[in-house]
């Protein structure tokens, strides 16, 4: 018996109270005619009422794939937990992404998790186990004594816990039941055998599937075709058609924002460095180039969404990635995807001309076990006790993304980000950079608004190196704080950077000046 209908048959499984998971990383996979379809089913009846929501990523743009938004409504939505959350106002309208409005608002329950929690509680779920054991995370947002993950007044719950065991504190996540799975992969056969050969990340669409599964629930796939039975090889297909129930054809869908049907994201071009985008003059450009120079040949390196991820490019675009040198190099995000070039914006989290593809979970075993020696991320605020924070800063609640087990299992890293944000505009002319208006407000803080990581004691008691590099200026993370190391041309080191500090930075004796280079449009 065939397994394909439609949308809306497919969520009629939804019942008042249900907990719903769903795959999806930004645009990429994300399942959004389910979701769109499960969203009008509210609209038009009024039913289902107060549902859980499990996204381990944020799921959708918020622009032309909604994602997450289509099921952002008061009544539908009663508690959400996701590894992160889309910010960004449209670009046309200036309208906020409706969860964000919700959350705001304070009209659900909202927590965040770290991404690599949220991908291996899914596998804790899949064998039934009492729950995710984790020393990662203890001392940031996550940790019940700083909030424990929750985004809004009314999320009173504890979903973390903090327990000891021999003679050692972790945080526990305890295991609750997924009644309804939604996930996207490439094509399906009519018994529900799926394989992802035209998307660019698998994410944790296995893991979810097998967790929503032991807790006795419905799978729903979106694939954009169905092939016939026995047509693809074993090794093609990801998940088993047993641990599908339904599936759902929507054969005219965006691969990813702005990406339909491109085969660079799936690793079928020669010429990579060729195709890749080139990155507009500015801050982030400059602090681009920075970074790429604290990359090495041979040793994998991870980057993470905002300034870092433009790194990569920059190399492009500079020449160091030709004549096959991009071979020499191994780049991979928390999503998986290992070789090619690491993207940027919202085509983030995918590679283009990847070699190869681990699926979330797995993705983040090789992080926590130490696979990234060098990690590049960015950064909202850096605090006086060398606290991290890119979780919640102002009116924006990202969560922690990867950030947490990157930074956390890495040997060297590197913070990027603007010294200063809220309308800072620079420009670099004649060898030299020059601030036309500075940020309205520094993020370098006393105290940051949030702890997503805690750096100091990284470095302190684990041996971690890290630099937090701006646009303007480099700083060394050192035992005692931070040292101001290197300075652009242009810069007055009083006036544009240590008056910009809301603490002291000690000054290194052999300060340097930026070659110009680094400076180009």
């Amino acid at each position: 018996m065939s397994k394909v209908c439609d949308a809306a048959t497919a969520v009629s499984v939804v019942r008042d109270g249900h907990t719903v998971a769903s795959t999806g990383v930004i645009g990429w996979l994300t399942p959004d005619v389910v979701l769109r379809a499960l969203g009008e089913r509210f609209e038009s009846t009024g039913s289902p009422e107060g549902l859980t929501f499990y996204f381990p990523v944020g799921t959708g743009d918020a622009i032309g794939i909604p994602g997450m938004d289509h099921v952002a409504k008061k009544g539908l939505m009663r508690r959400i937990v996701s590894g992160s959350y889309i910010n960004p106002k449209h670009p046309q309208t200036g309208q906020r992404p409706a969860l964000m409005e919700l959350i705001q608002g304070d009209l659900i329950e909202a927590y965040s998790w770290p991404i690599g929690a949220s991908m291996h509680w899914l596998r804790e779920v899949a064998r039934r186990s009492p729950g995710y054991l984790t020393e990662i995370g203890l001392g940031t947002y996550v940790d019940p004594r700083y909030g424990g993950g929750r985004f809004t007044s009314r999320a009173t719950d504890q979903l973390v816990e903090v327990v000891e065991f021999r003679g050692q504190e972790y945080l526990f996540y305890p295991t609750w039941p997924l009644d309804v799975g939604i996930i996207r992969a490439g094509s399906a056969d009519e018994a529900g055998n799926l394989s992802f050969e035209d998307q660019p990340l698998v994410s944790s669409a296995i893991a979810l599937a097998l967790a929503v599964k032991a807790s006795g629930g419905t799978v729903i796939a979106q694939v954009g075709s169905v092939v016939s039975r026995g047509s693809r090889p074993a090794h093609a297909v990801r998940i088993p058609g047993t641990l599908v129930d339904h599936v759902v054809v929507a054969a005219e869908e965006m691969t990813g924002t702005d990406v339909r049907d491109d085969p660079g994201y799936l690793g079928y071009v020669p010429d990579v460095v060729d195709r890749l985008p080139r990155l507009p003059s500015g801050a982030d450009k400059v602090i681009a180039r920075r970074v790429a120079r604290e990359i090495r040949p041979g040793e994998a390196a991870i980057f993470g969404f905002g300034a870092s991820s433009d790194a990569v490019l920059a190399m492009a675009e500079d020449g160091a990635l030709d004549d096959g040198r991009l071979d020499d190099y191994v780049f991979t995000t928390e999503h998986g995807p290992f070789g090619g070039a690491v993207m940027s914006g919202w085509q983030f989290s995918a590679n283009y001309g990847p070699e190869a593809l681990l699926d979330g979970a797995y993705q983040f075993d090789f992080i926590d076990g130490g696979g990234c020696p060098f990690a590049a991320l960015a950064f909202a605020q850096f605090d006086a006790s060398g606290n991290v924070n890119v979780s919640r800063f102002g009116t924006a609640n990202p969560g922690a993304g990867g950030f947490i087990d990157i930074a956390h299992n890495a040997k060297r890293l590197v913070f990027a980000g603007t010294l200063t944000t809220g309308g800072l505009q620079v420009d670099c002319s004649d060898g030299r950079l020059h601030i036309r208006r500075e940020g309205k407000v520094s993020k370098f803080v006393e105290q940051a608004d949030d702890i997503t990581y805690r750096l100091g004691p990284g470095v302190r008691d684990r041996g971690q190196r890290a630099l937090v590099i701006t646009e303007r200026a480099v700083f060394d993370v050192t035992a005692q704080g931070l040292r101001l190391v290197e300075i652009a041309p242009g810069v007055d080191m009083q006036r544009d950077v240590l008056d910009l500090i809301g603490f002291e930075v000690s000054v290194s004796d052999h300060l340097s000046t930026w070659d110009a280079s680094l400076l180009r449009p």
